[in-house]
């Protein structure tokens, strides 16, 4: 999927982060993968991956995104597509969840950072994958993380794969917002498990807002943010979302399936609520805690 070249998009709508500062619980490079793939298939959740203590992230200056302005920047370069897409995710979520909640829309935090950072839930280093804090509401991002779910868990790198990964952070602000994201707490592993129902329905809400990113207008231009939706954008929604299945990493990493440490979802199931999402349009459509039958 790509954006209309006409877009404005904000540069300031992230911060950054990067560098040192704080303890790194886990080291970089190949282990960094390595970790990321045992947190999946054990089922620690990204908190467990951090560091104690860490104030939010600032700011990493005014310039750090100044090339990020339209949405030609944001078809080709990776930054301005995760806050062209945050952006097309506010215009979203400021229409439909009032709409279906009656309650009012705020804006997640939105940090890309390089190799660490600190966060309102510690310090993290780029293994934990894109996360969400819910302490200082901020999705967290390392855009060097698109490369990995490409070569190494066998995802496409078309844009509707990477748009799909920040769509799901900002589905656990969503959550987050209607006081459903601590379910994944309470009952932290297992096919049915909260943290899966939280997954899951964040991917639902991946979908509903590609059900509607084609046709939600810029504020500033009056244009949609992106063009229309092909059936190859979906193809590359679907290989993200199939590439991060707990059944796929698990026999990939030990030749074995165990849905009893699930944390997240099989591939069939990440697929299938992403899908429910986008064809419906409808948050109320994703209410994987009532549903019987997971997929």
């Amino acid at each position: 999927m790509s954006f209309n070249e006409g877009v404005q998009i904000d540069p300031g709508r992230a911060s950054g982060g990067g560098g040192g500062g704080g303890r790194i619980a886990v080291g970089g490079g190949i282990g960094g993968v390595v970790m990321l793939i045992l947190a999946l298939v054990t089922g620690v959740n990204p908190g467990d991956l951090l560091g104690g203590g860490g104030a939010p992230a600032q700011p990493g200056g005014s310039g750090q995104f100044a090339q990020c302005t339209s949405g030609q920047a944001a078809n080709i370069d990776v930054d301005c597509r995760i806050i062209a897409t945050a952006e097309s995710l506010d215009a979203v979520w400021a229409d439909l969840l009032p709409q279906e909640t009656g309650q009012r829309y705020t804006k997640p935090g939105l940090t890309i950072f390089r190799q660490a950072t600190s966060t309102g839930c510690g310090t993290a280093s780029s293994e934990v994958g894109p996360f969400y804090c819910p302490v200082d509401q901020t999705a967290y991002f390392d855009s060097s993380f698109f490369q990995v779910l490409s070569d190494r868990f066998g995802a496409s790198s078309g844009p509707l794969a990477q748009e799909y990964v920040v769509a799901h952070e900002f589905g656990h602000h969503i959550q987050n917002e209607l006081g459903l994201l601590g379910r994944s707490q309470q009952d932290p592993q297992g096919p049915e498990s909260g943290s899966v129902r939280t997954e899951l329905m964040a991917d639902c809400l991946a979908g509903v807002w590609a059900s509607h990113a084609a046709s939600t207008p810029d504020p500033q231009t009056g244009q949609p943010f992106l063009k229309p939706l092909t059936q190859q954008d979906i193809s590359d929604a679907l290989s993200a979302a199939a590439a991060v299945g707990d059944d796929r990493i698990q026999r990939a990493a030990q030749g074995r399936v165990n849905p009893e440490t699930w944390t997240h979802g099989s591939s069939e199931q990440r697929q299938k609520w992403f899908v429910t999402g986008y064809q419906t349009g409808r948050l109320g459509a994703c209410d994987t805690f009532s549903a019987r039958d997971l997929g």
